[in-house]
């Protein structure tokens, strides 16, 4: 399949959506270099799913950091001669910190956030896993991650709400959202395929990808 012209290439949606893997998949298929989140390099992580509200911030800060220092070192790569598949967009950031920070804790990093986001080029595609929140939830319990075994199901279901409501709105480069209730590119060969063809065969900014369309 002629891909080429995808360079940059992110995979997006909440916790459970399926991203790092189907992102893996994609940086093998593509021969294209990695750069996944490491959320298990966060300290705070687990503490945060056990006390939210004692562990928001500083869950959310060391994300900020963490995610920008590896946009800004991908931005110092030549990009004309890497192909790179994420497994986040930068602006996931604010994403969690609406749905984790209180008011005032979240202009604070709000401020933070808009004077040291870093410069990194824009996607040339977007891929955004949708699926109903109590997929999410299912898939989570099953996985079996013990750092998970905190989140609580409203968590999940505010933060899938917060996912719809931003790629409702975005427009910073082509999206592509998939609605994995049926179609299961991240363990099926088909599916992934199929999700292959579909994003080669993409000419629109905005598309939507179902099983059988």
């Amino acid at each position: 399949m002629n891909l080429h012209r995808f360079r940059y290439v992110v995979v997006e949606g909440p916790i459970g959506a399926g991203k790092t893997t189907l992102a893996r998949r994609l940086s093998e298929s593509l021969q294209a270099s990695p750069l996944f989140e490491l959320p298990q390099e966060n300290p705070f992580l687990e503490k945060f799913y056990r006390d939210p509200s004692r562990y928001a911030l500083q869950t959310q800060m060391f994300f900020l950091f963490q995610r920008m220092g590896q946009l800004r070192d991908m931005a110092q790569t030549d990009m004309f001669n890497t192909r790179v598949v994420s497994d986040f967009l930068m602006e996931k950031d604010p994403i969690f910190a609406r749905v984790t920070l209180g008011d005032e804790e979240f202009k604070l990093y709000q401020q933070l956030y808009d004077h040291l986001r870093p410069q990194a080029p824009a996607p040339d595609l977007v891929i955004y896993l949708q699926a109903q929140p109590e997929t999410l939830v299912d898939r989570v319990r099953k996985r079996g991650i013990a750092m998970e075994a905190g989140i609580s199901e409203q968590y999940l279901y505010r933060l899938s709400e917060s996912y719809s409501r931003f790629f409702y709105h975005y427009d910073a480069a082509p999206l592509l959202t998939v609605n994995t209730e049926h179609l299961n590119p991240v363990d099926r060969d088909e599916d992934f395929q199929l999700l292959l063809k579909h994003i080669e065969n993409m000419r629109g900014k905005r598309e939507y990808f179902n099983l059988g369309e």
